[in-house]
């Protein structure tokens, strides 16, 4: 069993005993693994687990007993260790004799570091590729032990990098391990401190510096989280699925919060372990999923994407004028990988969307003025460099050797494929994105009318989607199985004939004609696509179908949401409460935390949704999903015209969902109360 805690971008994968292994596990921070071992032991032999869990994002506990060795009879030592993480890591142990007779043992703690990079790192893991034929981590840096300031420190001698480690306690010194002689009577405890800090530049804070920072640190961050539980709206929910889901996405979104780049501000990390960094895309879709949680996180990102917005065409990180960074790392993930990568076609358009949504939720005026010269430049860039080939569709092709070869949000090498399992070649026209552009079009034609005072642009934007529609519908459209949209046009600008699950994207931009949505909606929810858990990423009808593959056939929570916000668009109620209920009762499954993904096996044949080895848990825009579910539950949206809350929900809510209430939802600088009784749905201000 893996168990992660984290705050900001730091964060700690350990085993169950909170050790740390010296493959995956670690202490990461800026992308870089600043611990990789510290293992416990007790006469050289591990402890023996009692119970082990995280008490809050940021901090652990692990129970444990002492190990069968010479001298120490059975559960004769019981042996509690309490971790922290924050801008470090702190970690207490408490050790105490249960039984009647004076013991006496040896504590052994061993630590290394090897500063590997976080991608490196993420290689060796089994569940996400080949081990044998990952890059080979760096060798252990050598530690020395500081007497005066009783703390190992192991520096790096490429970056100058270093880690400390810390003890309350003197101890032997061993070549990376301290030993510490422990003789306890009946009843008495032992306790040690140890914090781990770390710096990049190689300046180290003294270790009382440490010690004191680490008692401030974590009560910052647990005032910090009571803050954040402030701000959100107070859920009281007689369904049980929905309540607890809904307490849990909190939870993981607030341990995904770091500091944004450049800005005081905070966004949500796109997930853990191996994403704990920007993520344009994943940003803005959970932004937009969270809403109901206030403009914050949604302001955040808007300022941090703006500010890392290109402004230059580079080849070597696919990066254009007015395009939306992709994804950041740092350290020496930054080498491995990039700084900044600006391989995505659709995080450009999702900019404006969100920006678009935010003044929908606020009227605030200012802030749509003050983000006019960024969403200028994505509109610059979809036309003059999203539009590769000048056909009015945005297509991708990667410049850079080392970049993605897909930039949709299926960015896998093999999600692009036709239905007879064929992979098409680029430059593709993903689906989705189109619906995407025309959605962003329209929204920037009503800013540029409303706030910018442009009504010349305000028209053009206009013809321009609508003659989007109008094209798009005409290539995309496959008359087969009922009627559907291609996932993509390939660089022939053949239909890349394959049903997926972008269909829903495209319901919820909203691209779709009335004509086609019945079809639409019969598709997704179809036996092909509907798994019974949620909408799968490729039919099972197709030839590159698999459950377990990433693209091609398991089930997104954040997609499978997307889908209902299109249905309830197009106002197939039935179909949205039906994801809304499923999603939940999934959720039940996994602890009430969606992961990133799951298998797309049908309900049929699994009693209960099947985990997908590499799932990212918390992942943002999964955490994001239950929140958007409830909001499409009860059918909320701002209504700016009357400046208020308002329900589009049909008074006719199943008895499933019970009765609830929804305290605090933000909207147009008030407050807003929302109940749900009888099947009707009732907004008040508050």
């Amino acid at each position: 069993m893996a168990l992660t805690i984290l705050e900001g971008s730091t964060f700690c994968i350990s085993d169950e005993i909170g050790d740390l292994d010296g493959v995956v596990s670690g202490l990461f921070a800026d992308d870089t693994r600043f611990l990789s071992k510290f293992e416990l032991r007790i006469n050289g032999k591990r402890p023996l687990l009692l119970s082990s869990g995280k008490a809050e994002y940021f901090s652990a506990a692990f129970y444990m007993r002492n190990p069968l060795v010479e001298g120490l009879p059975q559960d004769s030592v019981s042996i509690a260790r309490e971790r922290f993480v924050g801008e470090g890591m702190s970690d207490r142990f408490v050790l105490r004799n249960e039984c009647m007779e004076e013991v006496s043992f040896e504590l052994q703690l061993r630590f290394a570091t090897d500063f590997a990079d976080i991608i490196s790192v993420k290689q060796h893991d089994f569940s996400l590729g080949n081990p044998l034929t990952a890059k080979p981590l760096p060798p252990p840096a050598p530690a020395t032990y500081d007497p005066e300031g009783n703390r190992l420190v192991i520096a790096d001698p490429d970056s100058g990098a270093r880690t400390q480690v810390i003890f309350s306690r003197t101890g032997e010194n061993g070549d990376g391990s301290i030993r510490f002689p422990v003789r306890l009577a009946p009843d008495e405890r032992w306790e040690l401190r140890i914090d781990v800090a770390f710096a990049t530049n190689g300046d180290l804070e003294p270790a009382r510096a440490v010690e004191h920072r680490f008692g401030t640190e974590l009560a910052h961050v647990r005032d910090s989280l009571a803050a954040w539980h402030l701000r959100i709206p107070q859920l009281k929910a007689s369904w049980h699925n929905l309540g607890n889901s809904f307490s849990q996405s909190i939870a993981d979104l607030a341990a995904l919060r770091l500091r944004s780049e450049g800005t005081l501000g905070r966004l949500p990390a796109a997930g853990m372990p191996w994403f704990m960094t920007v993520f344009g895309r994943d940003t803005i879709i959970t932004c937009l999923q969270t809403l109901l949680f206030g403009p914050e996180l949604a302001r955040s990102a808007l300022e941090s994407l703006a500010a890392l917005q290109a402004r230059e065409v580079n080849p070597s990180i696919d990066a254009e004028p007015g395009k939306i960074v992709h994804e950041l790392r740092r350290g020496r993930a930054a080498k491995t990988w990039f700084p900044a990568y600006f391989g995505t076609a659709d995080a450009t358009p999702l900019y404006l969307i969100l920006l678009s949504e935010v003044w929908r939720w606020t009227d605030d005026t200012e802030l749509a003025s003050s983000f006019r010269e960024p969403a200028l430049r994505a509109l610059e860039w979809i036309d003059v460099y999203g539009d590769r080939d000048g056909d009015g569709f945005v297509e991708y092709e990667r410049r850079t050797p080392r970049g993605l070869d897909n930039q949709s949000w299926k960015d896998s090498g093999d999600s692009q494929r036709f239905r007879d399992g064929r992979l098409a070649t680029p430059p593709i026209a993903p689906a989705e994105v189109q619906g995407y552009v025309y959605d962003a079009k329209l929204r920037m034609a009503e800013l540029a009318r409303e706030v910018w005072r442009d009504p010349g642009l305000a028209d053009r934007l206009e013809r321009d989607a609508a003659n989007l529609r109008t094209r798009f519908d005409e290539a995309y459209w496959v008359e087969d199985r009922g009627g559907y949209y291609a996932l993509a046009l390939d660089g022939d600008k053949r239909p890349v004939d394959s049903l997926c699950s972008n269909i829903g994207h495209l319901l919820w931009s909203g691209i779709v004609p009335r004509r086609h949505a019945g079809a639409i909606a019969d598709r997704l929810m179809g036996d092909e696509l509907w798994s019974g858990w949620g909408v799968r990423t490729m039919s099972s009808g197709d030839r590159g179908y698999n459950p377990l593959s990433y693209h091609n056939g398991t089930v997104w929570p954040h997609d499978t949401s997307l889908a209902a916000w299109g249905l309830a668009r197009y106002d197939h109620w039935e179909e949205t409460r039906l994801i809304v209920r499923t999603l939940l009762t999934a959720a039940g499954h996994f602890n009430w935390s969606l992961p990133e993904v799951f298998a797309g096996f049908p309900r049929s044949e699994t009693p209960f949704p099947i985990a997908y080895p590499t799932a990212a848990r918390p992942q943002a825009w999964a955490a994001g999903a239950p929140v958007l579910c409830l909001q499409l539950l009860l059918g909320l949206r701002p209504d700016r015209r009357m400046q208020r809350l308002v329900s589009d929900a049909p008074p006719d809510v199943p008895s499933w969902a019970g009765s609830l209430r929804l305290q605090g939802v933000r909207a147009f600088d008030r407050l807003w109360d929302v109940q749900l009784e009888d099947g009707e749905v009732r907004v008040t201000e508050a």
